[in-house]
């Protein structure tokens, strides 16, 4: 089996060094620079699998950083996870508006870190014609469709972009409108329960779809102190 390709971009050394050594373990073939500059030019002559991609960086940023990946064809299809000590929802929302597939706070357990790289590395590599688990019926409510055999979300017959498990979010959630899921029952519906994270990566996941579902991300409730529901 092939390993996959990691580019880590981190300017404090001691970090980016820990880092490396974490997914060389794991298997991965990694290389780490420290700036914005020699990421761009790393990714373009050997494009990674995967970027791991500290926010605040000298020169030029890790926002700016991602919005070049995806709009260069070499490195549009790489999977992309930020880095940083900066968690509000606004950092959120920035990073996954740059085109990141994922957001994880500093600090963070190793644990947390490479089950995030493997499941970003497994949902840009997802067939668009993959179908989620528990349902292959197409699926219609308020002005949205679902439609699981062709990985396809229309809202108002406009067809909106999600990665595989934005969509086993968006379908777990639309099939049982009105229902409370705890954030818990949304990684076992998603991934199963080995899947370990945190209760982040939920958020991080309602998050993008909200962003990208814009007027219907409304139907996504958020239920304080236990977790989300789709409007009925």
């Amino acid at each position: 089996m092939v390993s996959k390709s990691v580019l880590v971009v981190e300017d404090e050394e001691d970090i980016r060094k820990l880092l490396s050594y974490t997914l060389l373990k794991e298997g991965y073939e990694v290389a780490g620079v420290a700036s914005g500059e020699a990421a761009l030019a790393s990714a373009e002559s050997q494009p990674p699998d995967l970027v791991l991609l500290d926010l605040m960086l000298p020169g030029v940023d890790g926002l700016t950083v991602c919005r070049q990946l995806r709009r260069s064809p070499r490195t549009a299809g790489a999977a992309i996870v930020m880095l940083t000590a900066k968690g509000e929802e606004a950092d959120v929302v920035a990073g996954l508006n740059a085109g990141a597939h994922d957001y994880i706070t500093k600090p963070f357990s190793r644990n947390v870190l490479i089950a995030r790289v493997r499941a970003a590395l497994r949902n840009a590599g997802s067939s668009a014609a993959a179908a989620p688990p528990e349902s292959d019926g197409i699926l219609t409510i308020h002005n949205l469709v679902i439609h699981p055999g062709k990985h396809l979300v229309l809202v108002d017959e406009r067809s909106v972009e999600l990665t595989a498990t934005e969509f086993r979010v968006l379908e777990a959630l639309a099939r049982k409108p009105g229902w409370v899921f705890t954030r818990q029952q949304i990684l076992d519906a998603v991934h199963g329960d080995i899947y370990a994270v945190t209760d982040r990566a939920v958020d991080v996941q309602i998050v993008g779809l909200r962003r990208k579902l814009g007027p219907a991300g409304r139907y996504i409730q958020t239920v304080r102190g236990v977790g989300y529901r789709f409007k009925e």
